[in-house]
């Protein structure tokens, strides 16, 4: 009888281990597996260049989604960006959606102006006003350079 008690102790631990472990991942892996609180915009850009995929989309400071996808629109040859936007926050027509940097080198994310308009964007549209991040390398370069053919 205890070799019996034993095993379905460690039957029930080893469940219980598994349901946490499971928690764990969804839960600090921002997984949505039974939520379904956001809708998704689009926004093309001329360069994203250090954007990625889970990268945070900010109004005001506070985080309202996440960058779902990143590719290439082979028509126009610039970037489309899928966000992911929490359903309680609504977006006018004139958004205005800039790639930014947080600090000086740091990671990249969409930070979204809102507009004056009241026409709501619906799942599925486009964000028409965008602002490509700066690229401090090139402006780097083109000062180096500049001051080198100065001398």
């Amino acid at each position: 009888m205890k070799k019996g008690t034993a095993e379905l102790y460690v039957g029930i631990f080893v469940i219980l281990g598994i349901i946490c472990s499971g928690y764990l991942i969804v839960t600090l892996g921002e997984l949505n597996l039974f939520k379904n609180d956001r809708y998704s915009v689009y926004a093309y850009f001329t360069s994203v260049s250090g954007l990625n995929n889970g990268s945070d989309v900010e109004m005001a400071g506070v985080e309202i989604g996440q960058v779902a996808s990143i590719s290439l629109d082979t028509e126009q040859l610039i970037a489309k960006v899928e966000l992911s936007i929490l359903k309680n926050v609504e977006l006018s027509e004139d958004v205005i959606a800039s790639v930014k940097t947080t600090g000086i080198i740091g990671d990249k994310y969409i930070d979204l102006s809102p507009g004056g308009s009241e026409i709501i964007l619906k799942p599925g549209e486009t964000i028409f006003n965008t602002e490509s991040s700066v690229d401090l390398e090139s402006l780097v370069r083109k000062y180096i350079f500049n001051a080198d053919e100065k001398q």
